[in-house]
């Protein structure tokens, strides 16, 4: 918190003006303050090209100021200490830089004066050879973007999404770069989309393959179902994809719907589209969670069902054996008079008529599914 009530006490400079001279009450330019590991990337476009490379944020600046474009400076896990100096040379919101640093933030869109804040969510799947109740199904990272009129930094957390394919896509293509910092933030945003899609797909495999294991026949001898643990933990993964997914509608359609200055309207179209994209993989998570909790309540009744037939199964063989526990019990008892004990043929009447009874209460239970 050290950090952010020094930047509070930064005098902003305006960036409305390419020359304007910058002003910090407790900022050295003379200082590499943005000289860190933090800085994977560092360069200004001008006219859609990359210009000459830039050491530090400082610089890259400083040429902005001098001849225009914009500076994309990209960061990966920066401590305080390593964003006080970007965050001071761009004039960024002390509550913004907090989030940026300590991430866990839910996807979002802030404006703080002439800079748009935005958070995403970025999904990774994990490739497993078999769904287990402890498998990491998901991989969840965060990436920051600030948007202001002629820079955007991002901001990276985690070990996945890195940015630098997307940025030679866009170097690749100098009129959409030439649009400036907004055309930077909708490729971030449909580059996250288009990984959310990839992943929604991979997860519908994983789905696809409970569902088969839970409502095909079992092999004999074996249980019916699955483990309920595989279930429950492929859908607190797709939870986890859900919380990623669904509080990043909103900031796609405020993008995509509500002018703004700092979005260029040629680009803002383009955001309908990520819009789009977004809600259907939107639909395609709350499908996987409801489907998943049906497979599981199938899962739990086809345990029960399958413990039900056990226990009528038991219940059949001990009526079954109750009958010559109840003859023999009859005839072991130990009395003078008994009708029956002195006869020739009187032992193989009992166990012909033991065997008799056993077979006829076999057959019926049989017939009735019991057995």
């Amino acid at each position: 918190m050290s950090m952010i009530r020094d930047l509070r006490a930064v005098v902003r400079p305006s960036l409305r003006g390419k020359n304007t001279p910058t002003v910090y009450a407790n900022y050295d330019a003379t200082r590499d303050h943005s000289s860190s590991s933090a800085v994977v990337d560092c360069a200004v476009y001008r006219d859609g090209r990359r210009m000459k490379e830039c050491a530090t944020p400082h610089e890259a600046m400083i040429r902005v100021r001098e001849s225009g474009g914009f500076a994309w400076i990209g960061l990966h896990e920066p401590t305080e200490a390593e964003f006080a100096g970007i965050a001071a040379e761009f004039g960024l919101h002390p509550l913004a830089v907090e989030d940026a640093v300590h991430a866990h933030q839910r996807p979002k869109l802030e404006r703080y004066d002439d800079t748009l804040f935005t958070v995403f969510k970025t999904i990774h799947y994990v490739e497993h050879d078999e769904l287990t109740a402890t498998s990491e199904v998901v991989e969840t990272g965060e990436l920051m973007c600030f948007t202001g009129r002629n820079f955007v930094i991002t901001v990276r957390h985690g070990g996945k999404g890195s940015l630098r394919a997307l940025r030679h896509r866009l170097q690749d293509d100098p009129e959409l770069l030439s649009k400036g910092p907004s055309a930077v933030l909708h490729s971030i945003a449909d580059h996250v989309v288009d990984g959310y899609i990839a992943v929604a797909s991979a997860v519908q495999d994983d789905i696809d393959e409970v569902e088969i294991d839970v409502f095909s026949a079992p092999a004999k001898g074996s249980p019916k179902g699955v483990d309920a643990g595989r279930i429950y933990q492929l859908k607190r993964e797709v939870l986890e994809f859900k919380r990623a997914v669904a509080p990043l509608l909103r900031p796609m359609q405020q993008l995509s719907e509500r002018p703004m200055r700092l979005i260029d309207p040629d680009i803002q179209k383009y955001f309908r589209d990520v819009a789009d994209h977004l809600a259907r993989v939107h639909e395609q998570v709350v499908g996987f969670d409801e489907l998943l909790n049906s497979i599981l309540q199938a899962n739990l009744a086809q345990a029960t069902v399958s413990q039900n037939e056990d226990m009528r199964k038991i219940t059949s063989w001990a009526a079954i054996v109750a009958v010559p526990t109840m003859i023999c019990g009859v005839y072991g008892m130990n009395f003078d008079h008994m009708p029956e004990t002195h006869w020739k043929y009187g032992y193989a009447i009992v166990l012909g008529g033991i065997a008799v009874v056993c077979l006829a209460i076999h057959r019926l239970l049989k017939r009735n599914g019991w057995l």
